[in-house]
């Protein structure tokens, strides 16, 4: 057998460390996202949750950026983006896929849960300015959503360890500032729902992240704003945001 063809560069996966288990790093493969899955963020977004379902996007694995600190540790510094005046925080429930979901058919809902591997906090950043000129256009909105730090992730848990409860609180804190609260019961769609639809799209892959949606009170963070998200019950994610690039 040949050997495989070299390569001019290495591009890394990035990883995730697992609480409790300092030697096990979880490889990100891609990152999908629910949007207007919580029905009060859906109307500040000036959707009607009534008539509009959620729909899913997607984030560059680039976009993960590890945040291992638990309570009281210091936040992960993160630059502040280029091209954007309006980065919103948007704090939510990660799931990491651990089987591979059956080809040509969707999950179903009752066996739904078995695929996750584990849970984790993380932050959905978005430039609320790109999207909504995006949005205006009716065009793409992807820059919004994919830029370096995008997406900050705290320590995995894994499914054996945890598992959500529809009063399981999900929050974001603003240098120490109360800014979004919600609960996981107030989802438009659980997590096997989740699970069920968008393996409609996609066969569901070992190390695929889902962000799950965030409740109302998103607003905007600004260089040396410290952010903190946080789902009941799992390690919260905090970052701090440093000096980026100019707009």
């Amino acid at each position: 057998m040949a050997p495989p063809p070299a390569s001019p560069f290495e591009v890394p996966a990035p990883t995730l460390p697992v609480r409790g288990s300092p030697g096990t790093r979880v490889p990100v493969r891609r990152v999908f996202c629910v949007g207007k899955n919580y029905a009060k963020h859906a109307a500040e977004l000036g959707c009607d949750p009534e008539k509009e379902p959620p729909v899913f996007f997607l984030k560059d694995r680039e976009c993960v950026v590890a945040c291992p600190g638990g309570d009281g540790a210091a936040p992960t510094p993160v630059r502040y983006p280029a091209a954007t005046e309006a980065l919103h925080h948007e704090a939510e429930l990660v799931l990491v896929v651990g089987r591979r979901a059956p080809e040509g058919a969707r999950i179903p809902r009752d066996a739904a849960m078995g695929y996750v591997w584990g849970w984790a906090a993380g932050l959905d950043m978005t430039r609320r300015d790109l999207q909504d000129a995006a949005r205006r256009e009716a065009g793409p909105w992807d820059l919004s959503k994919t830029f370096d730090s995008a997406a900050p992730v705290s320590a995995v848990v894994p499914a054996a360890e945890w598992s959500p409860r529809p009063d399981a609180e999900v929050t974001c804190d603003v240098n120490g500032a109360r800014r979004q609260r919600g609960t996981l019961g107030e989802m438009t769609w659980d997590v096997p729902a989740i699970l069920h639809h968008l393996s409609a799209y996609v066969t569901l892959l070992p190390g695929d992240l889902v962000f799950t949606g965030t409740p109302e009170g998103v607003s905007a963070v600004r260089p040396g704003d410290v952010v903190t998200g946080a789902v009941e019950g799992l390690p919260p994610v905090a970052v701090l945001y440093t000096e980026g690039g100019a707009a």
